[in-house]
């Protein structure tokens, strides 16, 4: 079982999220504009959702396969977003990374930086060998993000996943913990 810490990062604090932040996971998530460029949330995202969500994460299921932590500002208690791993896997040293972020807190570095804080977590923590994400085609945005990681594109995965009855090209892109190492381990 995987313990549940808190990260920081020079602005942003990574904390459990708990029940009580299902409201704002489903105002936030269920924006058009966020569900719209990502694989799996649904639009609408009502409250139930993101509580049913929130509770897959929480200890309440297989906390070996995951963790996930809801990011907010470090002087506020507020969420703005969320990134995580999945698919937590211990033979194979790996797991997928996946974040997103409150569109009234775009293009302020924020993704990148709670992203950034999570793979070093998973490098240094969980002692994983890689981490690798995926994103639409259509959403180059998340595509910088995982750049600036220092994650290398590995491949196209042509009509990998149906959004909203559309079939969806999706890179996937991954870094190596010997890759990150030379990159001077970059820590916020």
């Amino acid at each position: 079982m995987i313990h549940q810490p808190t990260l920081e990062t020079q602005r942003l604090r990574l904390r459990p999220l708990t029940p009580e932040d299902a409201a704002t996971v489903a105002r936030l998530a269920g924006r058009r504009e966020i569900a719209h460029t990502t694989i799996s949330i649904p639009h609408p995202y009502s409250e139930d959702q993101a509580r049913q969500w929130i509770a897959t994460h929480t200890g309440q299921s297989d906390a070996a396969k995951g963790i996930l932590f809801g990011v907010a500002a470090r002087d506020d208690v507020q969420l703005i977003g969320a990134a995580g791993l999945r698919d937590i896997d211990a033979e194979h040293s790996q797991a997928e990374l996946g974040f997103w972020i409150g569109v009234q807190s775009w293009s302020k570095g924020y993704a990148t930086e709670a992203a950034r804080r999570v793979v070093r977590y998973a490098f240094e923590e969980l002692q994983l060998n890689r981490v690798y994400a995926h994103h639409m085609v259509r959403n180059p945005a998340s595509g910088r993000v995982l750049e600036k990681l220092g994650m290398k594109r590995e491949g196209l995965l042509r009509q990998r996943v149906r959004k909203w009855g559309v079939f969806e090209d999706v890179v996937l892109m991954a870094i190596l913990h010997e890759d990150w190492r030379q990159m001077g381990a970059k820590a916020p």
